[in-house]
């Protein structure tokens, strides 16, 4: 299970909503405890791919120097995020293919109709979907 803060939540949401027609993408700052990852922030990071309609591609540089901000906090990377600007609201076999964090959350924001994120655990083999939720312990 993923849960998100109201305010980490609405974050995403803009965040993908502003980058449209193009992919956005970025890293989940928080804790995990159990099975359970609590995002508290999200860190938009520059998505260099050629093709940015349908493809993201994470700053290495600014990715790195965000996961040692974070971890220099005393909190965690929990995952990673990105858009689909037009749908699925799943990972595509591209994401699928690029995945490489084992036991991270992927999180997706489909902006096709109605925003919808949803969120997958990568096991190292595949994709993994889990609960999301806004809220609070």
């Amino acid at each position: 299970m993923i849960q998100f803060t109201p305010e980490s939540y609405d974050a995403l949401v803009d965040h993908a909503e502003r980058g449209v027609p193009e992919e956005i993408c970025g890293l989940l700052e928080g804790t995990r405890e159990g099975g359970t990852a609590q995002v508290t922030a999200i860190h938009p990071i520059e998505n260099v791919a050629t093709h940015r309609e349908t493809r993201y591609t994470l700053d290495p540089e600014t990715q790195l120097a965000v996961m040692e901000a974070i971890e220099g906090k005393g909190t965690d990377v929990v995952g990673f995020y990105h858009s689909h600007p037009a749908g699925p609201a799943q990972p595509s076999a591209t994401d699928e293919a690029q995945a490489t964090w084992a036991g991270y959350s992927y999180v997706i924001v489909s902006l096709s109709g109605r925003p919808f994120v949803g969120s997958w655990e990568w096991t190292g083999e595949k994709f993994e979907q889990e609960l999301v939720s806004v809220g609070r312990d």
